[in-house]
């Protein structure tokens, strides 16, 4: 069940804009984030909630989506997220940024693995300016914004392919605008003594 979760929960960059959230689902996602492992449990993280499509714009506009895919403007118009968390590190609990960056993926994952479990979908967002982020939503000076993590109703085909031998491992579209994600073989990644 696990694993059907985990493929469940792709990079989504298109989704249904009819489809709104709650403060209360957005609310639950963090209550899975904050049983998740934390550094020496530090619990350095504070969560900025936004579902009201004003502030969904207004995180949106600051966001940048694809880079490996800098021909197209993703999400196409009118497929853009309808939620966001912010994911902003209180340098008050700890002010090294650098030490809990893999606290910040536990967090995210969780909560896109939740939102998976209800059919629904996000994509995690580092490409941003975080001066720009602090400023717009008006976070005081020991807050950092460490990730954006978009939530939607998922409105793409997303499909996993595994990597041929000496292939590229960059996720493309094709003419349909299906998104291709090609994963590493098992066997290539496992360091181990009897592996030819």
């Amino acid at each position: 069940m696990l694993k059907d979760l985990v493929k469940k929960n792709r990079s989504y960059r298109g989704y249904d804009e009819a489809y709104r959230f709650t403060k209360e689902m957005l609310m639950d996602f963090v209550d899975h984030a904050r049983l998740a492992p934390s550094s020496v449990n530090a619990q350095p993280f504070r969560y900025y909630l936004a579902w009201e499509k004003e502030e969904t714009d207004r995180i949106q506009a600051l966001t940048k989506w694809a880079r490996a895919l800098p021909q197209m403007e993703l999400p196409h118009k009118g497929m853009c997220p309808t939620a966001f968390i912010v994911i902003c590190q209180d340098t008050r609990l700890g002010e090294s940024l650098q030490r809990y960056q893999k606290d910040v993926g536990i967090v995210a994952q969780t909560m896109l693995l939740a939102a998976a479990e209800k059919e629904l979908g996000g994509c995690m967002i580092g490409n941003f300016n975080a001066g720009e982020v602090k400023s717009e939503l008006k976070l005081p000076e020991y807050l950092a914004p460490m990730l954006i993590v978009a939530f939607g109703k998922p409105a793409e085909t997303i499909v996993l392919t595994e990597l041929k031998e000496g292939g590229n491992c960059a996720y493309y579209r094709d003419e349909k605008d299906v998104h291709y994600v090609p994963k590493r073989k098992l066997k290539d990644i496992v360091i181990s003594a009897d592996i030819d």
